[in-house]
């Protein structure tokens, strides 16, 4: 699995890759597809052998932007649909009756995807709430490094990190890593009543403890720094079983993820795979600006969730 060794990003994300493709095979609903990146997209994921895509959406436009950018659709199954509300609804429905293993966003807006797979008449919803992670390969640290959450839940209550939080860790055991770091981040290391993200902070690591978060170690408040420098700790009197060696960033809000992760990206050279975590299917979430390998490693986690979801709910038939 991806192994927290020096490498450099492009050879973690090629051992991710090459760790998807020993999973399961898997169809992926690629929603309104209307566009040539998004195209060319699922057609990556399809030639390094990831996932099949099926297309969904208005065919007849489908084919006119396929042509026009002189890219083959020989091959591809569409699924007509009339819009991308309609896309996104019959991709869902594709997914509950399991025709796929895995939704990935074409070119329509991420709210209405995420709205068709959280709608009240969705069966794709759990008794979790769904996240976003940035699986991120820096240059500058040593080991994978997991963001969440940047890109969907804006002001999230102590009971949505608690589900972010468990989501980015069971993530990470899909990687790999069996007992993940988890720095729960704040501008300072200390518990201040007057800034609610230090309260949030002490009480997932408490609920760590209790067992209401499993599988990782959770600690925080911790500053940035602290997170993913010893030698910060250190200077700061900080005795932590996280702080240098952070896994994943559980952030305040989306703004600060948000901000972190573009910083990371445009700063210091990251490569950001992009996932939706949550839902009964994982959810390819990639942008226009995504590398070829950026794409691929999302395509690639999704693999490996999928192929670990389908595992479990096999286990729960027989039990």
């Amino acid at each position: 699995m991806l192994q927290s060794v020096q490498a450099t990003p492009a050879e973690r994300y090629d051992q991710l890759i090459r760790d998807a493709l020993g999973a399961q095979a898997m169809r992926v609903a690629v929603v309104h597809p209307c566009s040539p990146e998004a195209l060319q997209g699922a057609l990556e994921a399809r030639d390094e052998g990831l996932f099949d895509p099926v297309l969904v959406g208005p065919e007849t436009r489908i084919r006119r932007i396929a042509e026009a950018a002189d890219i083959s659709l020989q091959g591809l199954p569409i699924v007509p649909a009339e819009h991308s509300h309609a896309a996104a609804a019959r991709a869902v429905e594709m997914a509950v009756a399991g025709e796929v293993g895995a939704l990935m966003k074409g070119s329509l807006h991420s709210d209405e995807l995420l709205g068709a797979v959280v709608g009240g008449a969705s069966g794709l919803r759990t008794e979790r709430r769904i996240s976003h992670v940035y699986a991120m390969a820096i240059p500058a640290y040593p080991k994978p490094l997991i963001i969440t959450d940047a890109a969907i839940n804006i002001a999230p209550t102590l009971a949505h990190k608690r589900d972010i939080c468990q989501n980015a860790i069971d993530l990470l055991h899909v990687m790999g890593v069996p007992r993940p770091h988890v720095a729960v981040l704040a501008a300072v290391e200390t518990v201040n009543p007057a800034m609610p993200s230090t309260l949030d902070a002490a009480a997932l690591t408490v609920m760590a403890t209790r067992h209401q978060i499993t599988g990782a170690l959770v600690d925080g408040p911790l500053a940035f720094d602290n997170a993913i420098s010893l030698q910060a700790a250190s200077v700061k009197g900080i005795v932590s079983p996280v702080a240098g060696s952070a896994d994943i960033l559980l952030v305040p809000d989306l703004e600060a993820g948000n901000m972190l992760a573009k910083q990371l990206i445009y700063l210091s050279q990251a490569d950001a795979a992009g996932l939706v975590l949550g839902a009964r299917v994982p959810i390819i979430l990639t942008s226009r600006a995504d590398s070829l390998r950026v794409r691929l490693a999302s395509s690639a986690l999704a693999r490996l969730v999928a192929s670990r979801q389908r595992l479990q709910s096999a286990d729960r038939e027989l039990a």
